[in-house]
């Protein structure tokens, strides 16, 4: 046979584009497998969920306020969302939620700090906050180190004003305060009586509590019960004792 009539034998080269479009549908297909797998395991869920720092809220309602849920998917869990949400409770100031894989929730939570107590209306014991809420709390056992507040309406604007104002107080400033009471007049709106439980009784006002406040346990801390008044000029009037008459110098006023 002649040279020019052998037919040439073609070698098909192997197509590696296909293969590697097999290759990268299986890697896929398998990453897809494992992502469906690990959704579906507990190791992906929210396996526990810890509060910290809250005393007038239930674990049960802080549940409900946040929105967190056992079980449920943990990259699912927006901290940020959960913060906000919890801030809708009255007593809460301010709370971090942070996440720590696998499946923990750790919620830290700072309340609103206690500056006076009040009696409801059925005799039970209610915590005022800072912010001027007003929160339930079991009287049993509570040593009500804070003043009692007596004879306040709901609606005063001047209460939540008090409240405020207590709350930028050291506690060793306001710890022998027993009571206090609203006594307004046309020149001092916000003006309060306090009763001590050291047996003074003192008058101010809302406004002018913050300035005072130093001189009044000054006075306390030196002199016999009376009556201390703390408002334009500052003045103190000891109580008469049975069989004494008062004379000027039972009374000693300083200008404020």
């Amino acid at each position: 046979m002649p040279k020019a009539h052998i037919p040439v034998l073609k070698v098909n080269k192997p197509k590696k584009r296909s293969n590697r479009k097999i290759i990268t549908v299986l890697l896929l297909l398998f990453i897809a497998i494992l992502v469906i797998l690990f959704f579906r395991s507990p190791i992906s869920q929210v396996t526990e969920i810890q509060f910290t720092g809250s005393t007038f809220s239930t674990r049960e309602q802080l549940l409900q306020a946040s929105g967190l849920k056992m079980g449920s998917q943990y990259f699912g869990v927006s901290p940020s969302k959960a913060e906000s949400q919890l801030l809708q409770i009255k007593s809460i100031q301010k709370t971090v939620v942070d996440k720590h894989f696998p499946g923990k929730i750790n919620v830290s939570i700072e309340e609103y700090p206690t500056v006076a107590y009040e009696l409801g209306a059925e005799g039970n014991l209610d915590a005022i906050l800072a912010n001027g809420s007003k929160v339930s709390v079991n009287s049993s056992g509570i040593a009500v180190e804070k003043p009692i507040l007596t004879k306040w309406s709901a609606d005063d604007p001047n209460k939540a004003k008090l409240c405020k104002v207590l709350g930028q107080i050291p506690n060793e400033l306001t710890s022998d305060i027993s009571e206090i009471m609203p006594s307004p007049t046309a020149s001092f709106p916000d003006r309060i009586k306090m009763y001590t439980r050291s047996r003074f009784v003192v008058i101010t006002a809302t406004s002018l509590l913050s300035n005072k406040i130093e001189y009044l346990n000054q006075v306390i801390e030196t002199a016999t019960p009376g009556t201390i008044t703390m408002l334009e000029a500052d003045s103190y009037i000891p109580f008469q004792l049975p069989g004494t008459e008062e004379t000027g110098q039972n009374a000693t006023t300083h200008g404020k």
